[in-house]
């Protein structure tokens, strides 16, 4: 009806939530390892674990600044993070070259698939004793171990990234008559890039785990080689301060990547989780 009226509906503010309430997503993060944190000073001064086994936080720290003053700790670590660096950068490279090539040409893809297909099946811990015979135990050899881990998931990702470009995608190139560079550069990179950005992103953590290894099996020096050091002398404390250390670092990397990641892909938007 003309004449009905439309009753007035009361809407109330959402109150203002306080700094303190909208800082609160934030935290989650962190709320595990305090946790961790307080169960392990719990245990260590309690004695639930022998002092040998675990020693205490406190003690941890102090091992660590013993390490760094006195036994040339930051000289290793440097050292484990250039051959991380260079077997990540060789990998990446490499893994995007071929990955590209490969999925752009069903030639090459035939070409190269059933050799890498079966190198990848080989773990990098069993070309290890090879390589150091060939390169004995210096940085070329753990440098060429990560390469080699590094470089099959940038490889897949980027070969499945672009050839799971939308074929829609490339209808519409035909329409358009685009150049196969141009084809290339505007349609197939930034369709294949989110693929292509998380193969690197999975590599650069195996590059950091990898090292470790390598280190600890084959080398005299870097963050791996304390450790297996720690181990056979029963310096506890120096293990746990190397494995905290390569927490961290492999958490910095991983966010480093991240936001690498968030910067290049701005213009996509996603689910974001609720």
């Amino acid at each position: 009806m003309s004449g009905a009226t439309i009753p007035a509906v009361a809407v109330t503010p959402e109150p203002e939530r306080s700094t303190f309430q909208a800082s609160l997503p934030g935290m989650t993060g962190v709320l595990l390892p305090i946790a961790i944190l307080s169960l392990w000073e719990t245990a260590s001064h309690l004695h639930w674990v022998k002092p040998v086994f675990l020693p205490t936080p406190e003690r941890t720290v102090a091992a660590f600044f013993d390490m760094v003053i006195k036994q040339d700790f930051l000289h290793d670590f440097l050292a484990s993070i250039d051959i991380v660096a260079q077997g990540f950068l060789y990998g990446a490279g490499l893994g995007i070259l071929l990955g590209g090539a490969a999925g752009l040409s069903r030639g090459v893809a035939r070409f190269l698939g059933p050799t890498l297909d079966s190198i990848r099946q080989i773990p990098a811990i069993a070309w290890l004793p090879l390589v150091v015979l060939w390169l004995g135990i210096g940085p070329l050899a753990k440098v060429v171990i990560i390469t080699k881990v590094v470089f099959f998931p940038v490889f897949l990702n980027t070969l499945q990234g672009i050839r799971g470009v939308p074929k829609e995608y490339i209808d519409l190139a035909d329409v358009l008559t685009l150049r196969r560079a141009q084809l290339v550069r505007r349609i197939i990179i930034p369709a294949a890039l989110p693929s292509i950005l998380v193969g690197v992103r999975y590599g650069a953590g195996l590059a950091w785990a990898m090292v470790v290894v390598a280190e600890g099996l084959s080398g005299m020096q870097g963050i791996g080689y304390l450790i297996f050091r720690a181990q056979a002398l029963l310096l506890t404390d120096q293990l746990l301060v190397c494995m905290v250390v390569i927490g961290l670092v492999g958490f910095t990397i991983d966010r480093g990547v991240l936001v690498v990641e968030r910067h290049l892909l701005r213009w996509k938007q996603g689910f974001d989780g609720r």
